[in-house]
Order: structure tokens, then sequence, then C-alpha cells
């Protein structure tokens, strides 16, 4: 795959096949969307961003702010969606931040717009706060991580593994903490936001803020669960997708 920025979790699907791009948490990699691409079915043609310093892109140096990853996807991003009839993006957490501002480029630069925009448990982007997660000691770090979730504990008692987390995801949680928005900042495409009810970061105020980022349709909806409610809600999150896809497709 050499410095590629994609990679696809579906079967080989069909020509004229609706893309699904999906876009990771802080300290994540592509494969965390293995689960939700069977979800979310094999008639849908699904891919994942791997940013750099991770699995396969390990050896490549780490990107620390939201639009240089922005600037390094979009290249391979409008040539996977030129040829496209149609595509969405989803993001989660940090990811959603990463969508929004790719699809905001897209838009922009070469007038590629987003059937649906999906912004899983992350605030709407011009409420986001300057946050001090990547100013914590490695401890108090394996504390957070440990309390959302989405991080095995048998990963971080491992020093080696522990190492390389921490590095990755205090990358990204600079790069999150210190991303601003203005409020006029906005998506043609209709604006999915969804979050888990126990989200401390993500209450349902906190993405409905969203429908002021798009001058298209906008629909919030919460699911049982806290900031990783993925893991649980696989299925049904899959079927909104399929659901929300079609429904943008035929308008």
């Amino acid at each position: 795959m050499g410095n590629s920025w994609l990679r696809r979790l579906s079967p080989s699907p069909g020509n004229g096949s609706h893309k699904v791009i999906c876009f990771p948490h802080a300290g994540g990699s592509a494969i965390s969307f293995g689960p939700l691409a069977k979800c979310i079915g094999s008639e849908y043609d699904v891919l994942a961003v791997q940013y750099p310093g991770r699995q396969d892109r390990r050896h490549e140096p780490l990107v620390g702010s939201i639009s240089d990853l922005v600037d390094g996807l979009l290249p391979e991003l409008i040539e996977t969606v030129k040829d496209a009839e149609s595509f969405s993006g989803f993001g989660h957490s940090m990811g959603s931040v990463v969508a929004f501002e790719a699809c905001r480029r897209l838009e922009q630069e070469v007038g590629a717009t987003a059937r649906v925009l999906f912004a899983s448990g992350r605030r709407a982007p011009s409420s986001t706060q300057p946050g001090t997660v990547h100013l914590l000691s490695d401890r108090e770090l394996c504390e957070q991580l440990l309390s959302v979730g989405g991080t095995p504990p048998a990963l971080l008692e491992d020093p080696e593994f522990r190492e390389i987390i921490l590095s990755i995801t205090r990358n990204d949680y600079r790069a999150i903490e210190t991303y601003e928005c203005t409020t006029d900042a906005i998506v043609s495409c209709p604006i999915v936001a969804i979050a888990g009810d126990r989200d401390p970061d993500a209450s349902l105020a906190d993405i409905e803020a969203w429908s002021s980022h798009t001058s298209g349709s906008f629909f919030a909806k919460s699911f049982p669960g806290g900031h990783f409610f993925l893991d649980a809600n696989c299925s049904p999150v899959g079927q909104l997708i399929r659901d929300q896809s079609s429904q943008a497709l035929l308008s």
C-alpha cells in the first residue's frame, strides 16, 4: 500500500456501488471499522482512512494537525470520489471533524458533494473547546484511555505497546484539541449526527449543534452506550447508514 491513505473493508463491490468512507477516532486505525463495514453490507463499497504512523503506515511520521491530515488525504480522496456515482462520509470522534473538513474541501475544490456526512461521537466543529488531554502524563493518559474504552487494557500493560499507543494517541489528541472552526463553516450535504447516550463529551445537545454546519437537512439520534457505543450498536448503526444513504440517493 505504500503511503496510500485508504483501505477497502468490503468485498469487491459492483460497479456503481455507493461508497462509504470512514474516518477513525484519535488513536484509531482503518481496521477499527471492520465490524461496521460488515453491518453496512456488501452492496456498499466501504473504505476507511489509514492515518500515518499506525499499523501498515507505522514507519511514517505522525501528522499533528487536522488541516495537515486533510491536506495529505485529499489527493487520494479526490481520485476515489471523482469516478464514484455517489459517496458518503462516516467519522467517529476526531474522525467526524476530519470527515467534515474533507467534505468541505471536496466541495470547494472539485465540486464533489457527499450524499450524507455521518458525524459520530463528536460535538459540533464550532463547539469544540481547547483541551488538555494531550498534556497529561503517561499514567494519566492511560487512565483516560481506560475510562473512555476502546483500548484493550492488556495492550496498555505491555511497555512496548503502551509506548506506541500513547505516542499515537497523544499526537491525535493534540490535533483535535488545537483544532478551531468558525460557526459559518458549512457543507451542503445532509448531516446525520449520532452519539452514545452516556457519552459525557457528546451529549444529544452537543451533537444537535451540528445542524448549524450544513445547508442541507439534519438528523440526530442517540444510541445506548458511552463514547464507543458503536461496538454494541453495530447493526442498528449500519442500518441507519443504509437508510439515510438510500434516502439521500432518492432525493
